[in-house]
């Protein structure tokens, strides 16, 4: 991953504890790398670190995606949902050849 781990709301991981517990199948929207956005489907098993410090959301399909790149989990917004918003905006920031 080409993006420095930042730390994540310790309220997030209550929440991802909760969608655990009450739901059978979690879609998680995220950041594969800075150009892509990725999905997974399947049920939550935890929350695990990585050797070099950084959490993961691990599923029962095996996959792991590190957390500061949740954009939503179940439709709930997760860390990197401010960057997706910025990324999903970008060409609202531009006059696009308006002056």
């Amino acid at each position: 991953m080409n993006t420095k781990y930042m730390p994540v709301d310790p309220d997030y991981y209550e929440m991802i504890e909760k969608e655990k517990a009450e739901k059978d199948t979690a879609v998680i929207h995220y950041f594969k790398n800075e150009n892509s956005l990725g999905e997974e489907k399947g049920k939550i098993k935890g929350v695990n670190k990585s050797h070099q410090n950084e959490d993961f959301v691990t599923l029962d399909n095996g996959k792991g995606i590190r957390i500061d790149r949740i954009i939503v989990i179940n439709g709930k917004p997760g860390p990197a949902y401010d960057e997706y918003d910025s990324y999903a905006l970008a060409c609202l920031d531009c006059m696009g050849g308006m002056d």
